[in-house]
């Protein structure tokens, strides 16, 4: 893996967006561990009850690291070996993809403590984030979410909180399941999108009711009638107390299936000394023709 992120990283102009380098990337994604390819196949088959793929061992060497971001909307141009390693795997799952109106549309993305942003639902936040799907609110909302540690937080606490509706489905009341499987559900869009409208009205469980797809954020989806909003109440409860909390490492990277799984995050205290928890993010999508009108150029950026 760190002989394939240095070849990537001389691949020139040597910035992640840069189509030329996308390209290279997906082209040496073909070259990774054998073992490493066929677990990634097999999760793309099927990501199992609780929608993980969790890697660890990857080349993130916090001496080489510069200091944690603290900005808003901290995002990674230049190619740096984190970066490729995230890459690399993104495009061998599928197609790395970004969104024009979230984070200039930059494909490799910090989560990073940020002080004007630390009581905010967002990535740059340090409160309790909301159990979420990544971009709820949006039409052609990610496949897939990846998150690679570079830095933990100081107290090697703050945790990254899952849970599957897969896990869940069983537990919720018949009663419940038919309320949530109908459109009575509008959700905005996240503190990160500049420019965004409140969806038309969507149903919570999505597609076969044996094994629903789960479209909810608990911080932006709202009921559109009491007994909606009861069902949804029950629906968080639920589902926070079947989450588990994966604190991740340097060097560890864990993609979520974003069509099954909610994601939030535990409380930690950042310090704003450089050496803050950093994540990377990235999105993947299974099949960009999907979405080929709404991409200028046939590049990965989302408009």
């Amino acid at each position: 893996m760190g002989e394939l992120a240095e070849q990537l990283n001389r691949v020139a102009p040597g910035l992640v967006d840069a189509h030329a380098w996308v390209a290279e990337a997906r082209r040496l994604s073909c070259r990774l561990p054998l073992r490493l390819l066929e677990r990634i196949r097999q999760y793309r088959s099927d990501p199992g009850p609780d929608g993980m793929l969790c890697l660890a061992g990857l080349p993130v060497e916090d001496g080489l690291l510069p200091e944690t971001p603290a900005v808003p909307d901290s995002v990674e141009r230049d190619a740096t070996v984190p970066s490729a390693v995230a890459m690399l795997i993104g495009q061998q799952l599928g197609e790395v993809i970004a969104y024009r109106d979230e984070k200039y549309g930059a494909l490799v993305q910090n989560v990073v403590p940020v002080p004007s942003l630390a009581a905010s639902q967002s990535n740059g936040g340090s409160v309790p984030l909301e159990f979420h799907i990544e971009n709820a609110f949006h039409p052609h909302r990610p496949h897939y979410v990846g998150l690679l540690c570079l830095r933990s937080d100081h107290e090697g606490t703050a945790g990254t909180q899952i849970c599957s509706v897969r896990r869940v489905l069983g537990l919720i009341d018949e009663a419940d399941r038919k309320i949530l499987e109908a459109p009575r559900f509008v959700t905005e869009a996240p503190p990160s999108f500049r420019s965004a409208e409140r969806t038309e009205a969507h149903p919570v469980l999505v597609g076969s009711p044996e094994d629903p797809d789960i479209r909810v954020d608990f911080n932006a989806t709202v009921a559109l009638d009491e007994e909606a909003a009861g069902a949804l109440v029950r629906l968080r409860e639920t589902m926070t107390d079947a989450s588990e909390s994966v604190v991740l490492r340097p060097g560890e990277l864990v993609f979520v299936d974003n069509r099954l799984v909610l994601h939030g995050r535990t409380n930690f205290v950042p310090r704003y000394d450089g050496r803050d928890r950093w994540l990377h993010r990235i999105f993947v999508h299974l099949d960009n023709r999907l979405t080929r009108a709404h991409r200028a150029g046939n590049g990965p950026v989302l408009v």
